[in-house]
């Protein structure tokens, strides 16, 4: 990577900047008091985080919708304990959860430092296959979409990361070519194979502590973006 050449970086949301875990449990937290969801929020949490990542998966090669990913990850973190709820009743959390999800916008270790670190320098982007209307909160709340000339989520463009579409229209956005652009996320199948396939570099930050190629570059702190940009 020749970072002379680099004038634009893109980056995931969740997992990548936006602390998710530590902002979801908080939400699920308060979802569980309003709802007197009789369960440790902890021991949920344990079952959720993996249903959900596979949940995402299934969302991310079209096999789910969000309406089913939404109640699928509730109804089967709670199956693990024996517990059943009426559909309607696992709507009503699914929204709650939603709604609370934005009430907390904890960043990752180092996400604000690294922002301010490289705004000057160049320019910055999001691309997510999180929800549009919900990453656009997350990212005013958090107080760091100042930082983004572009935003762009896979649900305006009607497909998700790894699709090259969702690449293509980020670069568009950006008027940008890919050869001067770096993305750097979290999830190495929608991030980092979906970024290589149109032309763009990559860093990989290694959130989930998986095995990659070894010619991926990996970091596995924020901070450590500072010394290839």
């Amino acid at each position: 990577m020749d970072k002379r050449k680099i004038t634009d970086v893109f980056f995931d949301l969740d997992h990548t900047l936006w602390d998710f875990d530590k902002n979801s449990a908080l939400a699920f937290e308060r979802v569980f008091a309003k709802n007197n969801i009789d369960l440790s929020l902890d021991n949920f949490l344990k079952e959720y985080a993996p249903i959900n990542f596979n949940y995402w998966a299934l969302f991310r090669e079209e096999r789910v919708t969000k309406q089913e990913l939404r109640r699928g990850r509730l109804i089967d973190t709670f199956k693990k304990y024996d517990m059943e709820f009426a559909i309607e009743t696992i709507d009503v959390l699914a929204e709650a959860y939603i709604d609370e999800l934005p009430g907390n916008n904890h960043l990752l270790p180092g996400a604000l430092d690294l922002l301010n670190y490289l705004k000057p320098n160049y320019n910055l982007h999001i691309i997510t296959n999180g929800f549009h209307d919900v990453q656009h909160v997350k990212l005013d709340k958090s107080e760091i979409k100042h930082f983004f000339k572009t935003v762009t989520s896979s649900e305006e463009v009607g497909v998700k990361k790894p699709n090259p579409k969702v690449f293509h229209a980020a670069l568009a956005k950006a008027n940008v070519a890919p050869e001067s652009t770096i993305m750097i996320g979290d999830t190495y199948g929608a991030d980092i194979i979906g970024a290589i396939e149109v032309g763009m570099d990559t860093l990989y930050y290694n959130y989930w502590k998986e095995d990659v190629p070894a010619e991926i570059r990996i970091v596995e702190h924020l901070n450590e973006i500072k010394g290839f940009l």
